[in-house]
């Protein structure tokens, strides 16, 4: 595959106009949660990595704020959305299944769902980006239109 038809499946969409309220939606979580791991490192950054028993926390936690600031900036302006996506998409399914299953295992599935709505909620919402794309009001729509394509 060139590099220009890699450029066009990464940045073309079909999406609908609304997807911009999802972007939104996923893309302001992750900037908000990102930046807290740095503003709050003992509470959601570091220090909650320490607690719930992952490798290098002082590393990691920085790490994870950094790519959901990046990507959750990225998925607001669409801007290679499906591309920053991915770690996204990756980031809750360490979550779910570091935070999430041992409360599945511990209290059963009622209380696991209702932790877990929002990582599931920003899963889907991610999972959808990566699907569709960023839609018609994003940045990747406007390099296609600039670059001339016209099945944007």
């Amino acid at each position: 595959m060139s590099v220009a038809a890699l450029w066009e499946r990464l940045l073309a969409t079909r999406a609908p106009a609304a997807t911009l309220l999802i972007r939104w939606m996923v893309g302001a979580v992750f900037v908000s949660e990102g930046l807290q791991k740095f503003l709050v490192p003992a509470e959601v950054g570091a220090g909650r990595f320490a607690r719930i028993g992952l490798p290098a926390p002082e590393v990691l936690g920085p790490f994870v704020g950094a790519v959901e600031l990046l990507c959750g900036a990225l998925v607001l302006l669409g801007l290679v959305t499906r591309l920053a996506a991915v770690p996204l998409i990756l980031t809750m399914l360490v979550a779910m299944a570091t935070t999430k299953v041992p409360i599945l295992l511990a209290s059963g599935f009622w209380k696991m769902a209702h932790a877990s709505r929002t990582d599931f909620a920003m899963l889907l919402g991610a999972l959808f980006l990566l699907w569709v794309g960023a839609g018609p009001w994003s940045v990747d729509t406007w390099l296609m239109r600039r670059r001339g394509d016209a099945h944007v």
